[in-house]
């Protein structure tokens, strides 16, 4: 658990996005498989967890690019010395928002559809 911890803070900010749009995407389909299986299928909220589905891959894009954005600067350095090492920081978060924002996004994506094939399927 504290390796997971660690490797979320490593993440940097944009980690927070992503993880409270998995929450709530996740609950959104829990709480649709539960009206599912009580015979309402109707398609409402499916089209929030769409969002967040396309949405978290760009917020891992992000990460990404804060990432290395930091690499840049930690390169450059405030006195004009650069430093490979302190680059390295910048290049984890920006390989481990990619990772988060795409794991997320496809962790919700098959429930997802199979949700939202059932939606059309009672809707014919």
């Amino acid at each position: 658990m504290e390796e997971i911890l660690q490797c979320f803070r490593k993440g940097g900010p944009v980690m927070w996005p992503i993880l409270a749009l998995s929450v709530l995407g996740l609950a959104i389909l829990i709480w649709k498989a539960f009206e599912f299986r009580a015979g309402r299928r109707s398609p409402s909220g499916l089209v929030v967890v769409s969002t967040i589905i396309t949405a978290e891959p760009m917020l891992g894009i992000l990460g990404t690019v804060t990432g290395i954005m930091r690499t840049f600067g930690a390169l450059n350095g405030a006195d004009g010395m650069s430093s490979p090492m302190a680059a390295t920081s910048g290049i984890g978060e920006a390989l481990i928002t990619t990772a988060a924002g795409l794991v997320a996004s496809l962790l919700l994506l098959f429930p997802y559809n199979v949700l939202d094939s059932k939606a059309e399927d009672s809707g014919d």
